[in-house]
């Protein structure tokens, strides 16, 4: 039991802890595919800079927030991914058109960073699922004991 008495009994179930690990997992994975991309193909990224920067940020803290039990960044991660879905579909095709002649190589391969956008797009479709299963599962939820309520001066 938590200090206070207060007790959180939907966190205690092997299927909310299984969905807040994948949740973790799927924010960190995100945030280390959109790091590759910027920083594998960043001399020919253009404008989408800030944009890239702001993910890893955000999905890295998520990820830190999800790990201890915060359910409010689960809708933000879900619009976020949404949004990273648009920009994967859109973004990968690009890729694969500059692997020809004439064009300067970023460090690392056109294909590769191609295929790195492509699978952005599932990462963040499962994360959408597994977001909205943890904030169904109402982690929230909070118990206290009879003595919690008597010590607030609050009767039963």
């Amino acid at each position: 039991m938590a200090a206070g008495g207060v007790r959180h009994p939907n966190r205690e179930k092997p299927e909310a802890k299984q969905t807040r690990a994948i949740v973790f997992m799927l924010l960190v994975v995100s945030a280390a595919l959109v790091a590759l991309i910027t920083f594998g193909g960043w001399s020919k990224l253009e404008g989408a800079k800030p944009v890239d920067i702001f993910y890893i940020g955000v999905y890295g803290l998520f990820a830190y927030y999800v790990f201890r039990w915060n359910r409010g960044v689960l809708p933000v991660s879900m619009a976020l991914a949404v949004f990273l879905i648009i920009f994967a579909a859109v973004g990968a095709p690009a890729w694969f058109y500059r692997d020809k002649a004439g064009f300067s190589s970023p460090p690392l391969p056109e294909p590769l960073l191609g295929f790195l956008t492509l699978a952005l797009i599932p990462v963040s479709l499962l994360l959408i699922v597994f977001s909205l299963r943890g904030f169904q599962q109402g982690w929230n939820i909070e118990e206290g004991s009879r003595a919690d309520l008597e010590a607030r001066g609050i009767t039963p």
